[in-house]
């Protein structure tokens, strides 16, 4: 009877372990991460497209979130409960003001394995994304902007005018193209501009970077400095490049992504 009960338990050992095995994933080298894109101001999900069709060919897992652009903090928050719902490894990229979004978000989060910086701000701990962009000559935003949306709770929304878009945020994208993003541009509020940036993640967090030589939103020698500031690994300069460097040089934008996912 002794000998009858040990079979029942080796094999139930055995069994138990075989379907541990079964539902563990094959390995990490196995699992690629989960890449969440995060828009900036005056654009949406949509504007990464492009970047998701290389990604998915590749087998990733690919999720646009939908970035509220109301404040670091609170838009943080929200990338960070996304981010934290992902089983498995994750590589955040931002672009514009989602790189101070990304850059909060990730903090404290030991899934998130790479940041990826894409004509993005990557501030230092009390900066704003005004303060970045007034740092370096270049910026020629601030008179493309039209009046201030006057919102119920007394801030402000900020929207480029959709005549002057094309040329300012999107020179290198197809003419009929840009003017499509001009008139689906989300709005920002003004005072997500000026907030202060938390501890920054990239302190802690390996990182990328690319940006375009034609940036007109933020200052090409600024992202140079942010790049080297933050120890990129990598920073490809697209000569050229649009503030809208997801739209126009998705490839480019996609591999750089694959190299910080195979990290």
């Amino acid at each position: 009877m002794r000998k009858f009960i040990q079979g029942i338990l080796a094999f139930s050992t055995l069994s138990l372990a075989a379907g541990a095995a079964m539902a563990a994933p094959a390995g990490s080298a196995d699992v690629k991460p989960t890449i969440v894109l995060v828009h900036g101001a005056f654009a949406g999900s949509s504007s990464w497209n492009g970047v998701y069709a290389e990604l998915s060919k590749k087998g990733y897992t690919v999720i646009a979130a939908a970035n509220p652009l109301r404040s670091v903090s609170g838009d943080g928050a929200a990338v960070a409960a996304l981010a934290k719902s992902i089983n498995g490894p994750v590589v955040l990229v931002g672009h514009s003001y989602g790189g101070a979004v990304i850059t909060a978000a990730a903090n404290g989060l030991s899934n998130v394995k790479a940041l990826v910086y894409v004509a993005a701000f990557a501030p230092d701990q009390g900066e704003s994304a005004l303060d970045l962009t007034g740092k370096f000559p270049g910026s020629t935003l601030p008179p493309t902007l039209g009046a201030p949306v006057k919102l119920a709770d007394g801030g402000e929304d900020l929207y480029v005018q959709q005549d002057k878009f094309p040329k300012q945020f999107a020179a290198d994208v197809p003419l009929a193209q840009a003017r499509a993003m001009a008139a689906t541009q989300r709005p920002i509020a003004a005072a997500a501009l000026k907030e202060a940036a938390p501890s920054p993640a990239w302190k802690t967090i390996p990182s990328w970077s690319i940006y375009g030589t034609g940036d007109l939103n933020i200052p090409p020698q600024a992202m140079a400095f942010m790049a080297e500031r933050a120890q990129s690994k990598k920073t490809v300069v697209v000569k050229n490049g649009s503030h809208a460097l997801m739209v126009s040089h998705p490839k480019e934008v996609a591999a750089l992504i694959q190299e910080a996912a195979a990290n």
